[in-house]
């Protein structure tokens, strides 16, 4: 029937947005481990492996906190002086890039 019909679709877009969802906020966290990482010193295969480390940081718990907490963590402990503000700002300025990114994939 058409009910069925819009229900598939409804789900389907639905699955669509979340799956979208996961690949820009990952994208975000990438980017935001970059940045960080710059501003700890970090260069080549230890960039990469911090960005990751941030990326993996975010199945914690939900929402943004382990994320913020973990890089806001780092940066204090190398004396970066940034406070969670800050870091917020940076975080939705790299959501945005992200989003341009992914969408251009």
């Amino acid at each position: 029937s058409s009910f069925d019909d819009r229900e598939k679709q409804f789900e389907a877009k639905f699955q669509h947005d979340q799956e979208l969802q996961f690949k820009v906020t990952a994208r975000r966290n990438r980017l935001l481990g970059e940045w960080a990482g710059g501003h700890l010193g970090l260069a080549g295969d230890d960039l990469k492996a911090y960005a990751a480390e941030v990326v993996q940081s975010d199945f914690d718990k939900p929402g943004d906190e382990d994320v913020l907490e973990k890089v806001l963590a780092d940066l204090n402990g190398k004396n970066v002086q940034v406070n969670a503000h800050q870091l917020r700002k940076q975080m939705d300025d790299l959501l945005m890039e992200a989003k341009k990114q992914v969408m251009a994939e």
